[in-house]
């Protein structure tokens, strides 16, 4: 059984690569064997968002779409609360979630104890803002994406 498929039934600290099968949204995608991933360290815009989510969900197409070989690596805490796996996804050199922030299409989003990664990234989404990239230029993220589920706007 391919290492993916496996990992969804089980924790593996080390890595392990992944086809993605389905983009689901800005920071999320199916591998095919059935592995539901949540990338670590950013949030993307929810459904209810609209045009920022479709915006989002086709960023992160362009970057690791379909058919797209990426390597997952792990770093403390293996799953969320919904049961999907966590992980830094790495298609080729490119760290995903910071090259999401970098485009604008993500923001930085921390959930200690996986961390590893959140220098890099928030870096990448002061350059962002600063350039006005991604839906940073339509503000697209007047309404972060964790505030949209706590019903806050």
């Amino acid at each position: 059984m391919p290492a993916c498929a496996q990992g969804a039934r089980r924790v593996q600290q080390a890595d392990e690569s992944c086809v993605i099968a389905t983009v689901i949204d800005g920071d999320t995608f199916h591998c095919r064997g059935g592995a539901r991933v949540r990338l670590i360290g950013i949030d993307a815009p929810e459904r209810s968002q609209g045009g920022a989510y479709q915006a989002s969900r086709e960023a992160l197409g362009r970057i690791a779409g379909p058919g797209d070989t990426v390597r997952l690596e792990r770093d403390v805490a293996p799953r969320d609360r919904f049961g999907r796996e966590l992980a830094w996804a790495w298609r080729d050199s490119t760290l995903v979630s910071e090259a999401m922030v970098a485009q604008g299409y993500a923001l930085l989003f921390t959930v200690p104890p996986n961390v590893k990664y959140v220098e890099r990234i928030a870096g990448a989404q002061r350059r962002a803002r600063a350039a006005g990239a991604g839906l940073w230029a339509t503000n697209g993220f007047g309404c972060a994406p964790s505030d949209r589920r706590r019903r806050r706007c």
